[in-house]
């Protein structure tokens, strides 16, 4: 893990690939303000969440059984629409083609958006959590809802390059996932040079530095990059990164788990 740093000891990996990052209207995706659910049980407990706003389910033309007729009733009963399809084409929309059970349903996120579409609103994010290369959903659930619990007004979780929100996600994330302030983007590196043009510092947490999170005077708006736990900030990222901070460790430790990493820094921006 590299969000660490022993002194003395440089730990820092980097890894990745420069890439083109350019910003158009097909980068953005109609997706960006759904999480998708799949599974028959996990669907029918989204429609049964009144705390939920489910836009549409989508059951495969071979579903059948008890709990699709009871997920139907509960669409019905919530006026939400419920739309057919072949197998292929929802396990093709479902991302995961061995669990879908034939069944999904579009869930509303009311705070997520395009990463550029918050930077250029009338309140733009004072503080963002940029994830890179962070592959386990688990751990993005975790960082999810640290982030959120401690009033992180941005959690940036690209399309590509980071795990999928995904129903492994959602329940890492206790059901936080649904609610956080998450901003889409293409990839790390598009977001990264989307907050560089917008004037926010971009802090990178690495365990190649002496400089201690703790010490660091940190502003009232800026970008913090998470990086992957075995390859570290990517180099699409890491070339517009302005400064870095780590996180000491004095006990005979190698490394923190990336979303413990998460809990440290997010609560490190509460108390300032």
């Amino acid at each position: 893990m590299i969000l660490t740093h022993h002194p003395g000891r440089d730990t820092l990996r980097r890894a990745g690939t420069l890439t083109s990052v350019q910003q158009s209207a097909s980068d953005v995706s109609p997706r960006d303000k759904f999480l998708t659910v799949y599974g028959r049980k996990p669907v029918l407990a989204a429609l049964a969440d009144p705390s939920l706003d489910v836009d549409k389910v989508v059951l495969a033309d071979n579903a059948r059984g008890q709990t699709v007729d009871e997920i139907r009733a509960s669409a019905a009963s919530a006026g939400v629409p419920v739309q057919r399809a072949s197998p292929h084409r929802v396990k093709v929309l479902a991302g995961n083609g061995k669990q879908d059970q034939g069944t999904l349903a579009d869930v509303i996120a009311p705070r997520m958006r395009p990463l550029q579409t918050a930077l250029h609103s009338t309140e733009p994010p004072q503080r963002v959590v940029l994830l890179d290369g962070i592959t386990t959903s688990a751990n993005v659930g975790m960082i999810l809802r640290t982030a959120t619990a401690a009033g992180i007004d941005g959690i940036v979780v690209p399309r590509r390059g980071v795990a999928t929100l995904d129903p492994l996600v959602v329940k890492s994330s206790a059901g936080v996932a649904f609610h956080a302030p998450v901003l889409r983007s293409a990839d790390p590196g598009e977001a990264a040079q989307l907050l560089r043009a917008a004037g926010y510092p971009l802090f990178g947490l690495a365990g190649s530095t002496a400089n201690s999170l703790f010490e660091t005077d940190l502003p009232e708006r800026g970008g913090f990059v998470l990086g992957a736990e075995t390859d570290g900030i990517s180099a699409a990222v890491h070339r517009h990164v302005t400064d870095w901070v780590s996180i000491p460790m004095r006990g005979p430790v190698e490394s923190l788990n990336v979303a413990a990493a998460a809990s440290i820094l997010c609560y490190e921006l509460l108390r300032r």
